[in-house]
């Protein structure tokens, strides 16, 4: 907003020529989140304390975490409040596929935020029924995405998909639009947003890795549409080029600054959870940003830790249904899904389980940009 509104004055007031960089702009919306985080959430979890609303927690989880009961969720409303804030304050509001991002993020946030509200209004932990919340997720993801494939998102439709570690002039195939856009969707944006939602189950465990996956989409954006006088960074990385996704990493940085800010709090023992509102959001948004900056495939290394968690509930899910149905009694592969659950179950403490999940996290961001020059 202040580089749309305030950078046609610069001829007047030269100091204004800093809005025209996205680097400054980057930077700056990063720390406007992480101000408006650090300072809003003792006061917000003191609201939160006041209309009670409390976690309900699984009776039948692992049973360290009933003393969370009561504690304060929902936190995820003034994290996505800082990233719209500091989103459309520093970024151009004339960019299209920002407002894509954040059509996502808030709607998804919506839907997230009526399951919270049902588990606290009717102390239930299963919240708004699963075919409701998919529908939604659906219908949100699926209009941002018919927006863009109508050429009104500012970063052109693109159906092409990079391998990783292959140069994009060896091999880039191109997908036809009726095949590409549902699978984006059910894959990326649906698929992405629940597994951030499996993976927040431990204080600080699903902001961490949405954390560093920010930070990498910010690496990827920059370089695909990057221009230094005549050297054209992704033909010299071999990626795909996105022409306008400079903008995306002024979203990118709201996310990481906000998200810092909300890990203050969210730490081990954690004061506020970020509840479905904030997970389903935040999981949606990462979706949206690897399909914006041409990295599906890649994304499925650097959402590793989602990925792992969203599996482990599959594969719990479908062997105990099958060794029920085979010997009428359901057997267990994990001694809880999602797996961090089961970790916990075998015995590690808590922050152990989380540092761990970060540690790897990093470790698969370090190989996903080390991608950009394995090509």
């Amino acid at each position: 907003m202040l580089y749309t509104f305030l950078y046609p004055y610069v001829t007047e007031a030269s100091f204004l020529n800093v809005l025209r960089y996205p680097s400054f702009r980057i930077v700056m919306s990063s720390m406007t989140a992480l101000i408006l985080t650090l300072f809003l959430y003792p006061p917000f979890i003191r609201r939160l304390q006041v209309f009670k609303f409390g976690q309900e927690v699984r009776k039948d989880g692992p049973e360290a975490h009933l003393k969370k009961q009561g504690t304060p969720t929902m936190g995820g409303v003034l994290l996505l409040g800082a990233v719209f804030v500091s989103t459309v304050v520093w970024s151009d509001v004339r960019h299209g596929a920002v407002w894509l991002l954040l059509l996502v993020t808030m709607g998804y946030g919506a839907v997230g935020f009526y399951d919270d509200y049902k588990k606290i209004k009717y102390k239930d932990p299963a919240g708004l029924a699963g075919r409701w919340k998919l529908f939604w997720q659906f219908l949100i993801g699926g209009v941002a995405l018919a927006i863009w494939s109508g050429g009104h998102g500012t970063i052109p439709f693109d159906t092409s998909i990079s391998v990783p570690f292959v140069s994009t002039k060896l091999f880039l195939p191109t997908i036809p639009a009726i095949i590409y856009l549902p699978l984006a969707l059910t894959l990326l944006v649906v698929g992405t947003s629940n597994a951030v939602n499996l993976t927040d189950g431990l204080d600080g465990l699903a902001i961490g890795p949405v954390i560093v996956a920010s930070f990498v989409f910010l690496v990827l954006a920059y370089a695909a549409s990057t221009t230094l006088g005549t050297f054209n960074v992704a033909d010299y990385l071999r990626i795909v080029p996105v022409e306008g996704a400079a903008e995306l990493c002024i979203f990118c940085a709201a996310i990481i600054g906000a998200g810092i800010g909300f890990l203050w709090y969210n730490a081990y023992p954690a004061l506020v959870f970020m509840g479905d509102v904030g997970a389903l959001a935040l999981g949606g948004a990462l979706g949206m940003l690897a399909i914006f900056t041409k990295n599906e495939l890649l994304s499925a290394l650097l959402h590793g830790v989602f990925l792992a968690e969203t599996i482990s509930v599959m594969i719990q899910s479908t062997w105990f249904k099958y060794t029920k149905r085979k010997y009428g009694e359901g057997r267990r592969v994990f001694r809880m899904a999602p797996v961090h659950h089961h970790f916990e179950k075998s015995g590690w403490p808590e922050p152990r389980v989380v540092i761990r999940f970060w540690i790897v996290s990093v470790m698969l961001a370090l190989v996903a940009l080390a991608s950009l020059k394995l090509r």
